[in-house]
């Protein structure tokens, strides 16, 4: 099937970028974790959840929308001019509330001290929400060589900083402490702008009411949609600073490390995030070009197979082998939080299927559905976060993430049935899941005292997995047929 193959193709290309990019970007969490005590960690997460926040309100579902757009307009340039120019004017009036407002809001924040941080993060927000619809334009042209490029030098230079400060400056100049990781991002987010000036220079700011109105009513579902989704993603580390019980010590610092424990083991989640990730980007443009193809349903459904095959090879290999990747943060201080990584694991398996499938309503204009469903999880985050941290720490927080991410993907499944069906083959589907599941239970049942048994066996499960899936689907017979 040509069209998998296709896909394949870019969601590798783009993997280079995306996967790449930020593999190379979370190999910092080893020396970060290393570097820095939980609790500096936590600081440094609980701003990049205040990030991750702003960001969808800064980017007003601007790519998605372009996407949709573009392809029902006769002037693409017009339609790109427009969607560049609704986030310029978001963006400018944010960085102008920032620098009025930073001292007020660090002060909110309990960081009196660093207003700094808070207009370092505005001016970073504004380079890579800005960039962000330029690089949606070169995926729309089909230019991912160069969106890779831009996307790795950004991320290379944030990197070759956080060594050069860390250990150039640090040790010299250790009262700078974290603030080092913020810098080094704000240089690495102005990098894009930079390498994107040809394509800067060729936009025209413009404001059609007609086409601006049009595209402001269909993003508005989706960022409403996309603030309830980081609710989901990134509230926790917010409410477990304000609502863990200290167990010893001081209160405030006691809560940061919790952030910071919880922070840094989710990070062993990444394989599966980072896959997803690369997978959005190739396919979001893919599947709405594939909405006049008469077999869309079957390369939709092939796509779903083929997805939950990997991510579930993926959720097995790290979960067996949690002793091997536990290694990637090396401060054993983070360890005691490394029994929630099975958890959490899961609960991006399925949010993974769940961004799969949120096709449906984006084809079908029906966008307000994605509000609803992200909308409802959020409720349910806040709430279980609210009830089950005071009682369980940060482990509460992981069966909220793993029961939100459940929940939302069941209820996208049969929404997307009753408006917008399509044939997922359940079967193969369900069979990938339980046999991964099957297989990490028997790894957990079985223990092997001798090392060498032990990854032998691990490997083993592994092996049979990777027979099921060629058993069931073997991908190929696809790709010899493209």
């Amino acid at each position: 099937m040509s069209t998998i193959k296709a896909l394949a193709g870019q969601t590798a290309v783009y993997g280079l970028s995306s996967i790449l990019g930020r593999l190379l970007n979370y190999l910092l969490v080893p020396i970060h974790t290393n570097t820095f005590s939980t609790s500096d960690y936590g600081i440094i997460s609980e701003f990049y959840a205040f990030v991750a926040f702003l960001v969808v309100v800064l980017m007003f579902g601007m790519e998605t929308t372009f996407f949709r757009f573009v392809n029902k307009s006769e002037d693409k340039e017009k339609t790109f001019n427009q969607a560049f120019s609704i986030v310029s004017i978001f963006n400018a009036i944010f960085i102008i509330l920032i620098l009025v407002f930073s001292q007020s809001i660090a002060n909110w924040m309990g960081y009196p001290n660093h207003a700094n941080y808070v207009i370092w993060f505005g001016f970073i927000l504004v380079f890579d929400a800005t960039s962000s619809v330029i690089m949606a334009k070169l995926r729309y042209k089909n230019q991912p060589k160069r969106f890779a490029f831009v996307q790795l030098t950004s991320i290379g230079v944030m990197i070759a900083l956080n060594l050069i400060f860390i250990y150039g400056l640090l040790p010299y100049y250790p009262d700078f402490g974290i603030g080092y990781i913020f810098i080094a991002n704000l240089f690495g987010s102005l990098v894009k702008p930079i390498m994107l000036i040809k394509e800067i220079r060729q936009i025209k700011l413009i404001w059609d009411w007609v086409v601006a109105k049009a595209m402001l009513v269909f993003a508005l579902p989706l960022v409403i949609a996309g603030f309830a989704g980081i609710i989901n993603e990134t509230i926790d580390r917010i409410l477990i600073k304000r609502l863990v019980i200290p167990e010893y010590g001081d209160p405030v610092k006691y809560a940061q490390s919790q952030v910071g424990i919880y922070s840094g083991v989710y990070k062993l989640s990444i394989i599966i995030t980072l896959f997803i990730q690369a997978f959005r980007y190739a396919a979001e443009p893919f599947f709405f070009s594939q909405e006049k193809n008469k077999d869309k349903d079957k390369v939709y459904s092939k796509v779903m197979t083929y997805f939950v095959g990997v991510v579930s090879l993926i959720f097995l290999v790290i979960t067996v082998f949690i002793e091997v990747f536990k290694w990637f943060i090396p401060n054993e201080a983070y360890w005691e939080g490394l029994h929630i990584v099975p958890i959490l694991l899961l609960a991006n398996v399925c949010l993974g299927i769940y961004y799969n499938q949120s096709i449906w309503y984006k084809l079908a204009d029906k966008t307000r559905f994605g509000a609803y469903i992200a909308i409802g999880g959020a409720l349910i985050t806040l709430i279980m976060n609210i009830v089950l941290i005071p009682i369980m720490g940060y482990t509460g927080s992981a069966w909220a993430t793993l029961t939100v991410y459940f929940l939302m993907m069941v209820a996208s499944y049969f929404l997307g049935q009753r408006y917008y069906p399509i044939k997922y083959n359940l079967r193969k589907v369900l069979a990938f899941l339980i046999g991964a599941l099957i297989l990490f239970g028997i790894d957990k049942l079985i223990s092997v005292d001798i090392l060498w048994l032990s990854y032998l066996f691990k490997a083993i499960l592994i092996t049979i997995f990777v027979g099921l899936i060629f058993f069931i689907e073997n991908p190929f017979k696809d790709f010899k047929r493209a």
